[in-house]
Order: C-alpha cells, then structure tokens, then sequence
C-alpha cells in the first residue's frame, strides 16, 4: 500500500520568458482494472494575447463537449468505493478533500490543486474496492467544480499534457 501524499504546489515557477508547468493529480486505470494516482503537468503552454490584452500562457487542450457541475460535500463526507462518472477535471474552490485509488494512495487536496478523474473501467477486487472513494478533510465542505468531459477513457497516465 502507498503512503498518503499531501498536497504539493500547482504550478512550477518558471523564469522570465519561459513556459510555466502546471501540476495535476491523474486517477487512471491501468490494464488490470486498478486505478492508480500519479502527478503529471500541463507543459504545453505558448505565449499568446487573448484580444488586446497583453499576452498570457495558454495550454489549449483538445476541444469537446462538457458537462460543468459544482458539487459541495458536507463535513465529513465519504463517498465509498466507485468510479468517476466520465472523465474529469476536479477543481477544488474551498475547503479539502481527499482521493484514495485502488492502490492504497490518498492524496489531500484543496483549493489551487488540480485533479483529473479518469478511472472508468477499473474491475473490483477482492475487497470490493473499485475506482476509488473520497472525503472531506476538516470542519468545511468541500466545494468541487468538475469539468465532465464527453470523451472515452485513455489508459495511460500524463495523456492531457
């Protein structure tokens, strides 16, 4: 079983002139069914202007169809063992929450964290875990804004770059 992670910084700090890294935490199923966590960042970030305004980093991903649901959970909220219901973006807006996957790795998030739930197709074990569970951490609700994406699954870790 993995030790619990913390939390770690978003993003990278980048120098003058170079292209920010932004962290994400991606829940994925491997080709066994068990879903794992692991960091990954968003790196392909161009220097570009959005109108007049002065320029910014951008990481344009793939266009498709969403869903955006914001979802709070009450203080001391577990949602038992299951799998996301696509794949998606979890940004968290206040208070902290916490994801174990399969593998025994649980991960503490909150605001300025990132996450991206893709761990559809997981298969239960023996125990009966499949996908992962959650929780708040603390005396708040976690809020969560999810970006649901309408695409299939990719089975590979660090696929949204």
């Amino acid at each position: 079983m993995a030790a619990s992670v913390s939390n770690a910084t978003t993003q990278s700090p980048a120098k003058e002139g170079e292209a920010p890294r932004v962290g994400y935490w991606h829940l994925w199923t491997d080709n066994l069914g068990v879903s794992h966590q692991v960091r990954c960042e968003l790196d392909r970030f161009e220097l570009k202007g959005v109108g007049n305004a002065a320029p910014q980093w951008n990481d344009n991903q793939d266009r498709s169809e969403a869903t955006v649901v914001v979802t709070v959970q009450p203080v001391g909220w577990v949602g038992d063992w299951h799998e996301n219901p696509a794949p998606q973006w979890i940004i968290p807006i206040s208070g902290r929450w916490w994801v174990e996957s399969m593998d025994g790795t649980r991960i503490e998030m909150g605001p300025g964290d990132l996450s991206l739930g893709e761990d559809q197709g997981s298969i239960a074990d023996g125990a009966g875990r499949i996908g992962h569970r959650s929780g708040t951490i603390g005396d708040q609700p976690a809020v969560l804004m999810t970006i649901q994406l309408h695409v299939a699954p990719v089975h590979l870790p660090g696929h949204f770059r």
